[in-house]
């Protein structure tokens, strides 16, 4: 019973919202990476990364999908449990997929279902300023969030394709302006994907919150991949963003390590990972 409060003063005590926001001041890279499964989480664990995502990019890389958009709910909370059994530090983030969050009724139902079905300490939704009210309603009712800012997966077919966001001055200034309302309207966490380096830095400049990149330059508070990318399971081409760690490493565990090292230590991303 009260596990929480017996790890508290462990070696290892369980990454909080607080731990991240100290990061953040301190200037300390938080470490995120995606999984899926518990087998992976147990490694993810081990390794010492900060935040792991269960991300709906399940659709592609488990699935075999072309895009995200058709991951149900019961998928996401299916794998959010299996991950959830295999942490012990990492902070769980979970998304919420396409079309789960459309009122922010549903929003909540679908949040609690993560929370309470899936083991996650805080829900994901991919966010613009049609979303600020969402995450509002969320952050009333105590549930964590993370917007998600830029390339937004789930929008693909809207957009026009896995596109880099934010490169002209308008789509850029509007970026800003969405992350600060969004964190005005209570969402703890920002993540940032496919975006100009510089304007990632100033996005996270401009927020007190913890803002999490992929794609979205060195200097924004952590970095986060995809799992199966670092450990060269994917195939085909791959974003620019991505390298495997898996190069000269003798297992999983070793080039997991590797990258949290490579991020803590501001190795990665490098000039050739950066648009």
């Amino acid at each position: 019973m009260y596990t929480h409060l017996q790890l508290r003063d462990s070696d290892r005590p369980p990454v909080t919202l607080a731990t991240l926001a100290r990061m953040k001041a301190q200037g300390e890279k938080i470490v995120s990476l995606t999984c899926y499964d518990a087998s992976f989480a147990v490694l993810l664990d081990a390794a010492d990364v900060d935040v792991v995502l269960v991300g709906d990019s399940l659709g592609m890389v488990i699935q075999g999908r072309d895009t995200t958009v058709p991951v149900t709910m019961d998928q996401m909370v299916y794998h959010s449990a299996a991950v959830a059994r295999g942490l012990h530090r990492p902070f769980l983030i979970t998304d919420l997929p396409f079309m789960s969050y459309p009122t922010k009724e549903r929003a909540l139902e679908n949040a609690v279902r993560l929370m309470q079905e899936g083991g996650a300490k805080m829900v994901k939704l991919e966010s613009g300023g049609g979303q600020v009210e969402i995450v509002e309603f969320l952050a009333s009712h105590d549930i964590a969030v993370c917007a998600h800012l830029g390339l937004k997966p789930q929008s693909v077919h809207k957009t026009g394709g896995f596109r880099v966001q934010g490169r002209e001055d308008a789509a850029a200034h509007q970026l800003i302006e969405d992350a600060k309302r969004l964190e005005s309207a209570g969402a703890d966490v920002v993540l940032l994907e496919c975006i100009p380096a510089a304007l990632g830095m100033q996005i996270t400049a401009a927020l007190a919150v913890p803002v999490i990149g992929i794609g979205a330059g060195p200097d924004t508070d952590g970095q986060i991949l995809v799992l199966y990318d670092i450990l060269d399971i994917t195939t085909g081409r791959k974003p620019r963003f991505v390298r495997n760690f898996m190069a000269g490493a003798g297992d999983n565990l070793e080039a997991i390590k590797r990258y949290v090292a490579a991020v803590r230590e501001r190795a990665y991303p490098a000039a050739e990972h950066c648009f």
